[in-house]
């Protein structure tokens, strides 16, 4: 699979809440930052498995996804940047988040080693806090 593919893999695997698909397309020493402050429930730094494991059990739990569109794909050898947008609500307070997002990919042996987030979390800070 190259970069791109298995990004559209996992993207498939989050849009149905599929976290043991999410799973098979992480490498071994995978590792996710999302940047954020403490109020977003899965704000922080994940590093192997079992932490990216709960990264994603923890988005899931945490928001109704009603919306999640790649854009744009824009791929270099084993880097992959992700353009698109949002809409999710918060489940603990019903806040709206709507934000367009940049995904930041690294793929190694065909699964993601490194994933950045970067969205609107202001909105979700208020999404959270509401």
């Amino acid at each position: 699979m190259t970069p791109r593919d298995v990004t559209e893999e996992v993207f498939a695997a989050f849009g149905e809440g599929d976290v043991d698909r999410i799973m098979r397309s992480l490498h071994d020493q995978v590792r996710i930052e999302f940047y954020g402050p403490d109020t977003i429930p899965y704000a922080g730094h994940y590093s192997g498995q079992h932490e990216c494991r709960r990264f994603f059990e923890t988005v899931l739990a945490s928001v109704d996804i009603h919306q999640f569109d790649a854009e744009e794909f824009i791929c270099e050898g084993n880097k992959v940047v992700v353009t698109g947008h949002l809409n999710l609500t918060a489940r603990s307070t019903g806040g709206s988040i709507d934000s367009d997002f940049v995904h930041v990919i690294t793929v190694a042996d065909g699964k993601w080693l490194l994933f950045r987030d970067f969205m609107n979390t202001a909105n979700a800070h208020a999404a959270f806090v509401r």
